[in-house]
């Protein structure tokens, strides 16, 4: 599914990727951890063509992404921060994305599910941010494709939310697709993880499964091993 090599980006004089290599052969969930400025954010907006490296090459489904942009149709991205025009709808933005995608969108059901029936004609501008996090996920999950990309999605979420959330990617693990996810959630990522990417200075550190970061760690949950993980790279 996803294949990267050598991946290196420079920003001045800091060194936000050094090599990374990757590669993602099985469907699942991955988490993407690591600390502020370690690189995981560029990582995930250098697969979503967000980001240029400065060396290193970027394969989905066997296929180089730079300089193409269609292979974006094949993957369902929710950014940290949604920046949604104030002044359209909830309805109206929905429609808007959906015009301009152009494919089969399970909306409906997704609205439902977050209860966003009573938010469907009110201004963006006007929402909390919890509510516009279920727009966010609404809109990032309403088509089908075989990569999904969610960075931080359990931000501003109330207990319910969360809830209807994990639901959602358990469906979509059950699709047999590839997705990552980004949070700073420990809790939440081994609950819903298979899998741990951990970065650190630019570099992958760890690659596994969550067991096998819990047995070389020698730590019973996910939060202490990825706490072990940082202190023993530091020493």
């Amino acid at each position: 599914m996803i294949k990267i090599e050598g991946l290196h980006k420079k920003y001045g004089k800091n060194q936000v990727l050094q090599g990374v290599d990757l590669e993602i052969d099985k469907p699942g969930i991955i988490a993407v951890l690591g600390p502020n400025g370690s690189g995981k954010t560029t990582l995930i907006k250098s697969i979503l063509g967000m980001v240029i490296p400065d060396k290193g090459s970027i394969s989905i489904q066997e296929s180089l992404i730079k300089k193409k942009w269609k292979y974006r149709e094949r993957i369902q991205y929710l950014p940290q921060i949604a920046n949604f025009p104030a002044n359209l709808k909830v309805r109206e933005l929905i429609k808007m994305i959906k015009d301009l995608r152009q494919q089969e969108s399970d909306d409906k059901d997704l609205i439902s599910l977050f209860g966003l029936k009573p938010f469907l004609d009110k201004k963006l501008t006007s929402l909390s941010g919890g509510t516009k996090q279920k727009v966010n996920i609404v809109l990032a999950f309403m088509f089908n494709a075989p990569l999904v990309i969610l960075d931080e999605p359990t931000s501003g979420l109330d207990p319910v939310s969360l809830i209807s959330l994990k639901q959602l990617i358990s469906r979509e693990r059950e699709k047999r697709k590839t997705i990552l996810i980004t949070s700073h959630i420990m809790q939440f990522v081994e609950e819903v993880a298979d899998n741990i990417i951990y970065l650190l200075e630019g570099n992958i550190h760890f690659n596994g499964t969550i067991d096998e970061l819990k047995s070389i760690t020698n730590q019973a949950s996910v939060e202490h091993a990825v706490a072990a993980i940082t202190k023993e790279t530091h020493v």
